[in-house]
């Protein structure tokens, strides 16, 4: 038996959110050192975009990997109904005591995702625009500690054109 092509989907989809970076393992003047202005009591918002691509050998009936139908009613599940016109820190229970960070967002919406797809083993990659500057990705994985929400994660930022290049906040908009 051949070998069948691995073909990857994406799918993108659009959600604003506010939301306050803030950990409560830091005090208040570690949280406005790391996060500065993201650090905002009354919070700030984001318009993201997310791409949630899969992975997979085409179907030799359907001649697709996964029917965008499927995938986009998954993000409809897991993105949109979750987070879209949400205050992430008070609206949404996984980041009650977690600060939310676009890392931990893409996480978030890989979680929610294996819980609902029918093939979650087809899940690749989590891409998230946070800005036209800043995006993060998640592919699961392993930690080193042994836990399964790994972080093969790239975070791109391009600091020359932050505003203030020490702040390395995730939320920063540059």
């Amino acid at each position: 038996m051949s070998v069948r092509p691995q073909v990857y989907l994406t799918r993108k989809e659009c959600f604003s959110a506010c939301h306050r970076l803030h950990s409560p393992f830091l005090s208040d003047e570690a949280n406005q050192q790391v996060y500065g202005k993201c650090n905002n009591p009354n919070g700030h918002g984001h318009n993201y975009t997310v791409e949630v691509t899969v992975r997979g050998p085409v179907d030799t009936k359907t001649g697709m990997v996964m029917n965008i139908t499927d995938l986009k009613e998954y993000m409809d599940q897991a993105i949109m109904k979750k987070l879209d016109h949400l205050n992430l820190d008070k609206d949404v229970p996984y980041f009650k005591n977690l600060a939310s960070t676009t890392e931990n967002v893409a996480i978030f919406i890989w979680d929610s995702l294996k819980l609902i797809m029918k093939k979650p083993e087809l899940l690749y990659e989590i891409k998230i625009y946070e800005t036209d500057k800043n995006s993060v990705i998640y592919r699961g994985g392993k930690q080193s500690d042994g836990h399964q929400h790994g972080h093969k994660m790239q975070k791109k930022c391009f600091m020359d054109s932050c505003e203030n290049s020490s702040n390395l906040s995730s939320d920063s908009d540059g």
